[in-house]
């Protein structure tokens, strides 16, 4: 069943208010993402490489932090729960939280680790190289034990979680198993985002999210046409134990199963592209077959972000997963870690109706 995000638009519209003020855990690998902005005009001598001019250096939320980030752009109330370091760029992470108005008695810096950072060299908008800096360890059991005291403090003040897991040690089968075991008896429901690694955590979870190649993963063949989508959908329902699976598939949009419907869902991918050298024109080229990808750069953590508010806020999951096709669109449109805000949400669902 295929459906368009135009005859939606009204009732989406509606929803992106009540997602204000709903309070929203996020629990995962807490990373910084450091931007180091430059130009490039020669090659080395050395390497036939750019040689960057540093010119400038940002930071931003990554990992569960840029899940919260969005979250927290759409007006929810975020309490997120991980590990850093005891170190600079642990340091930084906090720094970055303060700036988007998210509070932190649910982290622990443990000297013990280190703080995950992703650096990423960008010359003319480019990205060049990315240096990754971390360990992946799994987490002492002194310090596990004492984030999840943290968490299922917590829990029950919380309208749902959302587990962002990106195999950085944090979460484990047991470790999952034991937040989904608490979430499910104080009846908050968990949004996941799982990593291959782990085949048999997450039962139990609300919604799954997964791109069209982890799904081929978990079903053990590839997904060609949309007979095997739609086995792998149901696969993956069983085999989670799950309400609902959206299934991510680039520029073919999404796919929602849902235990309840014995037909999926189908999202196509936003119909128009949003073009930047264009000035003084109209910023949206009718009739294109997709947006204009410029960085997806944490797209995946958008979808999950507003997937999770918009069904806390009430909205069916193909409905929920409209809305955060229409914010992926809109961050895929940014250069670098990015969020939505209401009004872009808005102003996107506008442009979809024109």
């Amino acid at each position: 069943m295929s459906t368009t995000i135009a005859d939606a638009v009204p009732r989406l519209k509606r929803l992106i208010p009540r997602l204000r003020g709903k309070r929203i855990g996020v629990l995962g690998d807490l990373m910084l993402d450091r931007y180091l902005w430059g130009t490039a005009s020669r090659l080395s001598p050395e390497a036939a490489v750019p040689v960057v001019d540093f010119v400038e250096q940002s930071e931003c939320l990554g990992g569960a932090g840029n899940v919260a980030a969005n979250i927290a752009a759409l007006g929810a109330r975020v309490e997120v729960f991980g590990v850093t370091g005891n170190d600079e760029p642990g340091r930084a992470f906090e720094r970055c939280l303060r700036a988007a108005n998210i509070g932190d008695p649910g982290i622990i810096a443990d000297s013990k680790r280190v703080t995950t950072v992703k650096t990423r060299i960008i010359a003319r908008h480019q990205q060049v190289v990315r240096v990754d800096h971390e360990r992946r360890e799994p987490l002492r059991a002194a310090t596990q034990e004492k984030l999840l005291q943290l968490l299922f403090t917590a829990l029950k003040k919380l309208d749902a979680l959302v587990l962002s897991d990106y195999d950085k040690g944090l979460i484990t089968d047991d470790f999952a198993d034991r937040v989904l075991s608490a979430a499910h008896q104080l009846h908050v429901p968990v949004f996941v985002k799982p990593k291959t690694s782990r085949l048999y955590a997450y039962r139990g979870a609300r919604v799954i999210v997964c791109n069209a190649k982890e799904a081929g993963f978990y079903v053990t063949r590839s997904l060609t046409d949309e007979k095997s989508m739609e086995e792998a959908g149901r696969a993956l329902l069983a085999h989670f134990g799950c309400s609902a699976v959206v299934i991510t598939r680039g520029e073919k949009g999404m796919s929602v199963f849902e235990e309840s419907s014995l037909r999926h869902l189908h999202v196509p991918a936003t119909s128009f592209e949003v073009t930047y050298a264009r000035l003084g024109q109209a910023g949206v080229e009718r009739g294109a077959t997709g947006r204009q990808v410029f960085d997806v750069t944490g797209a995946g953590d958008t979808v999950l972000s507003v997937l999770a508010l918009a069904v806390a806020a009430g909205a069916p999951p193909g409905d929920a997963a409209m809305l955060a096709n229409t914010a992926a669109g809109v961050v895929v449109g940014k250069l670098g870690t990015a969020s939505v805000s209401p009004q872009e949400l808005l102003h996107a669902l506008d442009d979809i109706r024109r």
